[in-house]
């Protein structure tokens, strides 16, 4: 026994990797990684065996890199808390993050909750919020006594159109904008859009115009005769009001199959679309 009080400095205790991999619930694989990552390198390296020792005092440095790991940061962030940076910054930018993706996945709940509600489940509607383009568009605007004047308008204007010599934009783009803000039945105030590849000089019958880009429209695909759009905008707006969105334009419809390419009214293809924002 030592008759003076001083006591010896203990070495610390060294692991083995697989034993610090065991304490830590890592792998080897994953320690050897953090290591050429700059990240936890071994306290010690026999030289002749190659074996990776650990100590005690490392145990703060694994804890800190899998919690952080755990929360999703990248070994370039984790690197980096390492050399100085805040931690509590990147934390509460990581919070930000967090609550966004939590934000965009309730708002995917709602949807798939709209499409199981019992009264609608067996619907073949599906919205999409997508973005509309800018688009330079030859235009007419007119008041319609019902939806079957539409037949007659459409030749008239496409003659005017071919007389200016205007040429039709690729992909086909040919809408109706209803500046009613909504389904009517009857004195349709209906402007009648074809995209095209530059402007011409305005006549009687046709305008041009550039269309702005739309940030956000709920689009829903109709198929068959337009007899069924009332169906069609109901779809639309059930899902705009129970999915954190407002009607903030005029809709359009997109007519993608019709008269002119189709035999069969069965075969008609619309697209339905509402300018929207999402309710802060």
């Amino acid at each position: 026994m030592r008759k003076d009080h001083t006591c010896e400095k203990v070495p610390s205790k060294l692991y083995k990797i697989g034993m610090f991999a065991g304490m830590n619930h890592v792998t080897v694989k994953a320690l050897r990684h953090y290591d050429e990552q700059g990240l936890l390198a071994p306290a010690y390296v026999d030289q002749e065996s190659g074996y990776r020792y650990y100590t005690a005092g490392q145990l703060p440095v694994i804890h800190q890199i899998l919690a952080l790991r755990n929360m999703g940061f990248s070994l370039e962030e984790i690197k980096a808390v390492q050399n100085g940076a805040s931690e509590r910054k990147l934390l509460l930018a990581k919070k930000q993050q967090i609550l966004s993706e939590i934000a965009e996945k309730t708002a995917k709940l709602a949807q798939v909750e709209c499409y199981l509600a019992e009264d609608k489940i067996d619907t073949n509607y599906h919205v999409l919020i997508k973005e509309l383009p800018e688009v330079i568009v030859a235009s007419m605007r007119t008041v319609m006594p019902d939806y079957d004047t539409m037949f007659d308008i459409f030749p008239g204007m496409g003659q005017e159109m071919e007389r200016l010599g205007c040429v039709c934009a690729e992909p086909e783009y040919c809408f109706s904008i209803y500046h009613d803000g909504g389904y009517r039945e009857e004195d349709i105030d209906i402007e009648i859009c074809e995209a095209v590849v530059e402007q011409k000089l305005d006549s009687e019958m046709i305008q041009f115009k550039v269309l702005p880009k739309i940030e956000k429209a709920a689009c829903l695909l109709h198929k068959g005769p337009y007899e069924g759009f009332p169906e069609a905008y109901g779809a639309v707006i059930r899902f705009v009001e129970e999915n954190g969105y407002e009607i903030c334009g005029n809709p359009r419809e997109s007519y993608i199959d019709g008269i002119w390419n189709k035999d069969s009214e069965e075969e008609w293809l619309s697209e339905i679309q509402f300018p929207v924002r999402e309710i802060r």
